[in-house]
């Protein structure tokens, strides 16, 4: 399964901002982008280089791709499901992406990041209905129950999420029983919800070139 394997504190200083890919150190005075946010390559001396129409839509395709940590194959195939959806194209991109399951298990609270919760269900630890399901890029839809697999309560992942989702702000499509650890799904994500600086319109021009 092909995933990004580099440095990921690189790829939020080349976009200037947090894409919380190293969880609870994101938000701490370690992260790399509070002591250095100069992009990769950076000269102080060289002339800043303006991006032209094409850079921004391609950089703004690249950040929403990084934030879900989906590859391009991939992300384009969500962007044509979502092309096909009644309403605006970049909405539907977005709300795609969140229904991920990997995705739906990092809001919850039961894993720090999004590369962990990816790991978490590729390993097997969640169940979709009572089936066990472990696969990230599921899509989960209104009415699903997510619980742990059975087992799970004297592990460490399982351990760690019982006082992480104290803490977690839920979107509004979700619901969460914090004494059993399982989740609901209510409904559709809206634009709201997903709360990331993303221009999705930058991402249809871009696809629409």
């Amino acid at each position: 399964m092909a995933r990004y394997t580099g440095p990921v504190c690189r790829l939020c200083r080349r976009h200037g901002e947090k894409l919380f890919l190293k969880g609870e150190k994101c938000y701490t005075p370690k992260c790399p982008l509070e002591r250095r946010r100069t992009p990769p390559g950076y000269r102080p001396h060289s002339r800043p280089r303006k991006l032209s129409e094409y850079g921004l839509r391609l950089l703004e395709k690249q950040k929403a791709k990084r934030i879900y940590g989906v590859l391009e194959r991939q992300f384009r195939r969500y962007f044509e499901m979502a092309s096909k959806l009644p309403g605006l194209t970049g909405e539907n991109l977005l709300k795609l992406l969140e229904r991920r399951l990997d995705n739906v298990v990092y809001r919850l609270g039961f894993a720090e990041s999004r590369p962990q919760a990816r790991q978490l269900v590729c390993h097997g630890h969640f169940k979709v209905n009572g089936r066990r399901v472990n696969i990230p890029s599921y899509l989960v839809k209104p009415g699903d129950v997510i619980s742990w697999k059975e087992g799970e309560e004297d592990r460490f992942p399982y351990q760690s999420a019982v006082q992480r989702v104290k803490e977690v702000k839920l979107p509004s499509w979700l619901s969460l029983d914090q004494e059993k650890l399982v989740a609901k799904v209510l409904g559709e994500p809206t634009r709201e919800d997903i709360g990331y600086s993303i221009n999705e319109q930058l991402i249809v021009e871009y696809y629409a070139r």
